[in-house]
């Protein structure tokens, strides 16, 4: 079956879902290994920089769409996977700084600090879940059917989650 589309008001070429999806966004989803970056390491730091992203539709989401105020599920992925807490955009996007790092695993030499080509956006803490939302309660539930993250073949690390969905999840936070 093919994937969704939306058809474009300026192309003749229908435009992917998931940047459909983008373009009215105002809730996300963003994913992370726990061992490096957990929502418990959020919760401590108040805030951090969303960096390292490498991937053009990840960053075209955080470039393009995402906006101060913004909420974000958090996700670790891993072990346990699942929605651990809740996360705010906190200000505008910026070029990423670990592009522009030697040192850094993430340098990217062909990104420059006039034309950056990889992009950041900081996330501040909202929340921690008393209890995670795991993938398999995620999947369980079938009003969700239809959320990125549980698509087959979705491994964004950033990606928008509609309204009706990070309700759900919100009201499954809840017990």
């Amino acid at each position: 079956m093919p994937k969704p589309t939306a058809k474009s008001k300026t192309a003749s070429k229908p435009i992917p879902a998931t940047t459909a999806a983008a373009a009215v966004a105002t809730h996300w989803l963003a994913k992370s290994e726990p061992a490096s970056y957990s929502i418990d390491d959020l919760q401590r730091d108040g805030s951090t920089d969303w960096t390292g992203v490498r991937n053009f539709a990840a960053r075209n989401f955080m470039r393009d769409h995402m906006k101060p105020g913004h909420l974000v599920l958090y996700y670790h992925s891993g072990e346990e996977p699942g929605v651990y807490g809740l996360a705010k955009i906190h200000g505008a996007p910026k070029p990423d700084p670990t592009a522009f790092d030697r040192k850094d695993s993430h340098f990217d030499p062909k990104s420059s600090k006039d034309d950056p080509t990889w992009m950041m956006v900081e996330l501040k803490f909202v929340e921690k879940f008393k209890q995670p939302i795991t993938l398999k309660h995620l999947k369980a539930e079938p009003k969700l059917a239809g959320m990125l993250v549980l698509q087959r073949g979705q491994r964004l690390s950033i990606m928008p989650v509609s309204s009706e969905h990070f309700q759900i999840v919100r009201a499954m936070s809840k017990g």
